[in-house]
């Protein structure tokens, strides 16, 4: 259980003063459902307040606190803003402007006669000064509570940062004094101040980079914690040794001979199947790189040694795929091979759970539908998660209790990982990584094209069409959410339809399981020419005969993400092209992604650079999976306190008594405040 003293900061945000059904929204869509998010929301930047005696010209610009005395109304009449005249000290003027709102508010507010400290940000009007909606606006008995520095913080509609400062100063009241997990001689070389007083001093002075990199460090720290304790628990556990005797593996006829990477990698899959440890391995891979004849080659040696595996997708257009694919890669085999997804019911789906729970199944495909409860197995030894980061721990943990004894676990992933986050999110597991790519994989011509040139595109599309060709159409997320994707693909196709008919398809991800199923079979087949798409089609899908993908608006899109889309084509061994459409105003970010694209087909090389541009959360997709991100460090200080951080988490375990001793006391709490739940896991179970 979580200790008692963090409980105050695990209360619903409704526990704080002033937050009723109306403000609850805003920070529902700012994902602060809790005291602790909101303390944990820390603020991106500050405004400085100059203190000013007096009004002079060449603070325009500038935001200001200054004292001022009101000396006339003028009211808008409900057509324009309501201006109030007001002199400083030495009798210089000012008009602090308000739009909107009662005429009699601003009365209210700025008294005539009565002097106030008013801050905002001072500007000229013509010839003359002007203030716009005063940010504070108090008696000067009050001026305390408007300090010279304000945090700014990341709002949405309906909340203001100042209403933020105040929810944050009623979250930070509540936190407790901890006991100190840190290493004491690492506590004082960094000069860091106790958690408790970091948290504060970050949101009273954004600026504060000591009580930010302490933050930071503890939140990496309780991750490596957390890490180390998942891979100390599976050393202790024993599966079973799965040793194959190569009688399948030997029969297989390759479509292609093993790169060296492939043939490493197996190696490495069959060494860890070999012993009663079992196997925590994540294997890396670019788009293409050959990982699920890797996959294959390890679910064979498991079923050589009598045993059964099962491989977990994403998606059911995945694991169908997948399904597909192992079924006629592995046709002369005497393997027997299943799906099982959310939509398949009655008679199909209870033959399946038969062929499972009395072993005449080997291998089971599916979605998340393979560990629900109705689903057992006679003698499950192996599981292989594709699209590993789409996964959160627990949706794993569940398919292992599968097992009598623990699986061995195999994890892939197509978004190639930067070693550091590699080591920040998988620090429990070993790694392979592929590569090298098989032959007749050629590298994809990328270009990019301004959105007022859409017409040459087409016609493009068109001569692509006439030789045979089949292409993508990747329409854009205007908005985070789904309805505005769906739009702008069905506007586009409807286009595209009125040139070419029922040449082209529409794919997105609000369509029934079969109707997805039934448009992917017939692009498959050759039979539509275009399949106009969401990022539905962002994993997996493998058609050869498609060369050409066109992306709109490809700068609203992420580094890993365009890459993952690019991916869709150039699985056969015909050249193929991939057309970025860009829009008309590019900002600086934006131009390098494209031009990156351009550049390399890389795709360790872009997720390095991805996760400069945008942060390790969004790269590995956490927040849509439910895995630990990170709140607290940035990718910069991700990088530099890692290794401190490991060293130190090493040195818990190892020498200060580990979870027992008086600082592993204190770093289980830590585990508990930053929600490492793997960690707390292992703690709730030994």
């Amino acid at each position: 259980m979580r200790p008692d003293i963090l409980n105050p900061l695990f209360a619903e945000v409704t526990a704080l003063k002033g937050i009723g059904p109306a403000l609850a929204k805003p920070l529902d869509k700012l994902g602060l459902h809790r005291v602790v998010d909101i303390a944990f929301h820390l603020p991106t930047g500050w405004i400085d307040r100059v203190p000013r005696e007096e009004l002079d010209m060449a603070d325009a610009g500038r935001t200001i606190a200054i004292t001022l005395t009101a000396v006339e109304h003028r009211s808008g009449n409900g057509r324009g803003p309501s201006r109030v005249k007001a002199v400083d000290a030495a009798g210089n003027y000012v008009s602090l402007v308000y739009f909107g709102g009662h005429p009699g508010w601003a009365m209210k507010l700025l008294p005539l006669g009565e002097p106030r400290r008013v801050s905002g940000k001072l500007e000229l009007y013509g010839q003359e000064l002007q203030i716009v909606h005063p940010d504070h606006v108090l008696p000067l008995d009050e001026i305390d509570t408007s300090p010279e520095r304000e945090a700014i913080y990341p709002l949405s509609d309906g909340i203001t940062s100042r209403r933020m400062g105040q929810l944050v100063a009623q979250a930070v009241e509540r936190a407790p004094e901890l006991a100190e997990w840190i290493e004491p001689g690492l506590l004082a070389k960094g000069e860091w101040p106790a958690w408790r007083t970091a948290l504060a001093r970050v949101h009273a002075d954004p600026s504060d980079m000591v009580a930010r990199q302490r933050l930071a460090y503890d939140e990496i720290f309780a991750n490596q914690l957390a890490l180390m304790l998942v891979r100390q628990d599976n050393r202790r556990r024993r599966g079973r040794a799965l040793v194959g005797t190569g009688r399948l593996r030997d029969q297989w006829q390759l479509p292609y001979q093993l790169t060296g990477a492939q043939a490493r990698t197996v190696r490495e899959i069959e060494g860890d199947l070999a012993q009663a440890q079992p196997m925590l391995r994540l294997l890396q891979g670019d788009v293409g790189s050959g990982k699920t004849m890797v996959a294959a080659m390890a679910l064979l040696i498991a079923v050589e040694a009598g045993a059964q595996g099962a491989l977990l997708a994403p998606t059911e257009i995945l694991a169908r795929q997948h399904y597909d694919t192992l079924r006629r890669q592995l046709s002369g085999l005497p393997v027997e091979i299943a799906v099982l997804t959310g939509r398949d019911k009655g008679k199909v789906r209870e033959a399946t759970l038969m062929g499972l729970a009395s072993g005449a199944i080997d291998i089971l495909i599916g979605t998340h539908a393979i560990f629900q409860d109705a689903v057992s197995y006679k003698d499950l030894a192996l599981v292989v998660v594709d699209e590993q980061h789409r996964f959160g721990v627990a949706q794993r943990m569940m398919l292992q209790a599968k097992a009598e004894r623990p699986p061995h676990l195999l994890a892939m992933t197509a978004t190639p990982i930067p070693r550091t986050l590699t080591l920040a999110h998988y620090g429990e597991m070993d790694v392979s990584r592929l590569d090298e790519m098989p032959p007749g994989r050629q590298p994809i011509e990328t270009r990019v094209i301004s959105e007022d040139r859409l017409d040459v595109v087409v016609d493009a599309l068109a001569r692509h069409m006439s030789d045979g060709g089949q292409a993508y159409w990747v329409c854009p997320l205007v908005e985070e959410s789904e309805k505005s994707d769906l739009a702008a693909a069905e506007a586009r196709a409807a286009t595209l339809q009125a040139r070419f008919g029922d040449r082209i398809a529409l794919i997105h991800g609000r369509m029934k399981g079969p109707e997805k199923d039934a448009v992917m079979t017939a692009f498959a087949a050759g039979q539509t020419s275009v399949l106009v798409a969401t990022t539905v089609i962002e994993v997996g899908v493998d058609v050869p005969n498609a060369t050409l993908i066109v992306i709109e608006h490809a700068d609203r899109f992420g580094l890993a993400q365009l890459h993952q889309l690019r991916g869709r084509v150039g699985r056969g061994s015909g050249k193929s092209n991939c057309l970025l459409i860009r829009g008309g105003a590019l900002g600086e970010t934006s131009r390098a992604r494209l031009a990156l694209m351009r550049e390399t087909n890389d795709g360790f090389r872009i997720a390095e650079e991805d996760l400069r541009l945008r942060g390790a959360g969004e790269l590995l997709g956490t927040r849509q999976s439910g895995e630990a991100g990170f709140r607290l460090a940035t990718p910069d200080m991700l990088g530099e306190l890692l290794p401190v951080a490991t060293d130190d988490a090493r040195l818990l375990i190892d020498r200060d008594g580990g979870l027992q001793g008086p600082r592993g006391q204190a770093a289980r709490t830590a585990l508990y405040l930053f929600e490492r739940d793997a960690g707390v896991a292992l703690l709730r179970s030994g």
